[in-house]
């Protein structure tokens, strides 16, 4: 049998110069999209800046979150740590949840709605866009913030140490995947959705948005 004198793995495709290459062995971060252009905050309508603004402040409770979360395995839960977490997830159920509800009903149906007239959306049978991701997210993120709660809730009431130290150690790796997750989606709504609204929703289309 004659093998062929081409290896089909590195190939030679043309590359548009001067452009960033990806394999499947070296993807790109989920941190570092391809450049887009840029849109200063000034630019954003308020009801935009008012999500940006969300954004920031939900990045400094999730670092409190997270330096708790880091603390635990050394002081176990202090008196200070118990507060954090309990502010955290009050934080959660009320500001961010109503957060993620103001996007789901004022802006990602409209949205939605101009990504699919732009062709902005997958080639399968089901056209999807980003709207998809995003709120696949906040479900995830309310699913996570639950099992957390409730494994460290769990493992303040356990009588053995044993037992108390495997769910306090399951809390801790829910809690860290819950701490990712969440940057990972402001990122992306940083980067993707906000700059997406801009573009395809007019300036007086977001007026009724901020009632």
């Amino acid at each position: 049998m004659k093998l062929p004198t081409y290896d089909p793995v590195k190939r030679n495709v043309e590359k548009d110069a001067g452009g960033e290459e990806f394999s499947p062995m070296n993807p790109p971060s989920a941190y570092a999209p391809p450049k887009k252009e840029e849109i200063p905050y000034e630019a954003l309508h308020p009801f935009l800046q008012k999500l940006m603004d969300e954004h920031r402040n939900c990045e400094k409770e999730i670092d409190l979150f997270e330096k708790a979360l880091h603390a635990i395995p050394e002081t176990g839960i202090t008196k200070d740590v118990d507060n954090t977490l309990r502010r955290f997830f009050r934080f959660f159920d009320e500001s961010a949840s109503m957060h993620n509800r103001k996007e789901e009903k004022k802006l990602f149906p409209l949205l939605q709605k101009r990504l699919l007239e732009a062709g902005e959306h997958s080639n399968g049978p089901e056209r999807t866009t980003a709207i998809e991701l995003f709120e696949e997210d906040h479900l995830k993120s309310i699913q996570l913030a639950a099992i957390t709660f409730n494994f460290f809730g769990l493992a303040s009431r356990l009588p053995d140490p044993k037992s108390r130290l495997m769910v306090l150690d399951a809390a801790l790796e829910q809690g860290k995947a819950l701490v990712e997750l969440l940057r990972l989606h402001i990122f992306r709504e940083d980067q993707i959705l906000i700059p997406q609204a801009h573009r395809y929703i007019g300036i007086d289309e977001f007026n009724p948005f901020l009632l």
